[in-house]
C-alpha cells in the first residue's frame, strides 16, 4: 500500500454544485510554474488552446495540434495540487464524430491526468457531449463567441447584440446542459443575454466577456498580467508585467555589456 497522501483536487461535482453560490474563480495556464501560482487561488485551471496565440505566435487557435495541448496539459497538472484542470480539445479533434471525439478526449485525460475537457459548440455538439459524458469523460461546454469558429463568424465579434439572435444562444445552452455538460463557458456575450442564460440553465456559467451575471469568471492569465500589447475590452489588467520584464531584461543587458554582472557576489572563488 502506498504511503503517499492522495492529492485532493477540486472535483467536477464540486464545480457543478457551485451553481448560484460563491462565484467560481478560473484562469488559464500553460506551464507548471504559473500553474503553481494560480493553483492557490483558482477553483479550476483551463489549459486553453489560446496557448497557440499567446505562447506560439499563431494568428488563431485553429492551428493548435492535439500533441501541443497534451504537452502543456501535462505541465499544468504537474504544477498543481488543488485546482481542477480542464484541457481544451483543439480544432479538428472532436467535430468529425462522437467516436473520434471520445478517442481524442480519452487520450488527453490519460496522458495529462486532467479532470475534464472543454469543447466549443452548442446544439450541434450535444450528441458528442452526451457520448463523452456517458463514457466517463466530464465535459465543459463553450458557446457564444467560439474562437475556433472565428473564420465562420467573420472574426471575434460580440454575440447577442441583436435580440433576434438570442433564441439560438438559449437553445445552445439548453442543449449542452441536457446533454450532460457540467459547466458552460459564455464568451463575448452581451450582459442581458448572459444573465438570461445563467438563470435558465442548471449548470454554472463561466463568463469571459459575459458580465458579472455569470456564476464564475475566467481570463487568459497573460492578458490580466499585462503581458500582451493588446487586450479585449472585457479584460481588466491586474498587473503590468510586460514593461517590468522589459526593464529587467534591459538592465541585465546593460550590466553584461558593462561587466557589472556577474559581480563578486555571483562568482565562485
Amino acid at each position: 500500500m502506498s504511503s503517499q497522501t492522495p492529492i485532493r483536487r477540486t472535483t467536477v461535482p464540486q464545480i457543478s454544485a457551485r451553481k448560484g453560490g460563491e462565484p467560481i474563480v478560473s484562469l488559464t495556464s500553460y506551464h507548471a510554474h504559473t500553474a503553481a501560482i494560480v493553483d492557490k487561488y483558482a477553483d479550476f485551471i483551463l489549459v486553453g488552446d489560446s496557448l497557440g496565440m499567446v505562447m506560439h505566435g499563431m494568428e488563431s487557435t485553429v492551428g493548435v495540434p492535439l500533441d501541443l495541448m497534451i504537452m502543456h496539459g501535462k505541465a499544468v497538472v504537474r504544477g498543481t495540487q488543488k485546482a481542477l484542470v480542464v484541457v481544451d480539445m483543439p480544432f479538428g479533434t472532436y467535430e468529425e464524430s462522437p467516436a473520434v471525439a471520445f478517442r481524442n478526449a480519452a487520450r488527453i485525460m490519460k496522458e495529462t491526468g486532467c479532470g475534464a475537457v472543454k469543447l466549443e459548440g452548442g446544439a450541434r455538439m450535444a450528441e458528442t457531449i452526451r457520448f463523452l459524458t456517458e463514457r466517463g469523460i466530464p465535459v465543459m461546454a463553450h458557446i457564444g463567441l467560439t474562437p475556433q469558429s472565428s473564420h465562420v463568424m467573420g472574426g471575434f465579434k460580440t454575440q447577442g447584440r441583436e435580440e433576434d439572435s438570442w433564441p439560438q444562444h438559449e437553445a445552445d445552452a439548453a442543449a449542452v446542459t441536457e446533454a450532460g455538460a457540467f459547466a458552460l463557458v459564455l464568451e463575448g456575450m452581451v450582459e442581458p443575454l448572459a444573465a438570461k442564460i445563467t438563470k435558465q440553465v442548471a449548470i454554472p456559467t463561466i463568463g469571459i466577456g459575459a458580465s458579472a451575471e455569470c456564476d464564475g469568471q475566467i481570463l487568459v492569465l497573460e492578458d490580466m498580467l499585462g503581458l500582451n500589447a493588446w487586450t479585449p475590452k472585457f479584460v481588466k489588467q491586474y498587473g503590468d508585467l510586460g514593461p517590468a520584464i522589459d526593464r529587467a531584461v534591459s538592465d541585465y543587458a546593460d550590466e553584461v555589456k558593462s561587466r557589472a554582472f556577474p559581480g563578486p557576489e555571483h562568482t565562485y572563488k
